[in-house]
C-alpha cells in the first residue's frame, strides 16, 4: 500500500504532464474562439445602415390643418367641432360649414360639441 506522500507525487506528476501537453492546445483554442467572435461582431457592425442628418428646407410652410378653417359644423346642426373629431368626420362634405375662430362659430348660432374634447 502506498502512503499519502507517494499519491501526492503521482498526482503532481500527472498534473504537470497534462498541463504541458494540453495547456497550449487549450490556450490556442480559446484565442481562436475569441478571434472568431470579434471578427463576427465587426462584420455585423459593418452591415448596419449609415445615419445621415439633413436640414429641412427653410422655405417649407406648414399646411393648414383643415381646408376651410379651424372649426367645422353641419349646415342643419347645432354644434361645431374640431376637424379631427369623430363628429366632424360624420358630416357630409357638401354640408360642412367652416369657421376660422370659435367666436365666429358661436356668433353663427353653434355651440361646442360635447363629444369633442378640448372645446
Amino acid at each position: 500500500m502506498q502512503n499519502i506522500h507517494e499519491w501526492y507525487l503521482k498526482i503532481k506528476v500527472f498534473g504537470e504532464g497534462w498541463i504541458a501537453e494540453w495547456g497550449i492546445v487549450v490556450i490556442v483554442f480559446l484565442v481562436a474562439l475569441a478571434s472568431f467572435g470579434l471578427g463576427r461582431l465587426s462584420a455585423l457592425e459593418d452591415t448596419k445602415p449609415l445615419v445621415s442628418i439633413t436640414e429641412a428646407p427653410t422655405d417649407a410652410r406648414p399646411s393648414p390643418a383643415a381646408p376651410g378653417g379651424l372649426y367645422v359644423a353641419a349646415r342643419g346642426g347645432s354644434a361645431y367641432y374640431y376637424p379631427w373629431c369623430t363628429g366632424a368626420n360624420r358630416i357630409n362634405a357638401a354640408n360642412k360649414v367652416w369657421f376660422e375662430s370659435e367666436a365666429a362659430a358661436r356668433k353663427a348660432g353653434y355651440s361646442p360639441a360635447k363629444g369633442c374634447k378640448g372645446l
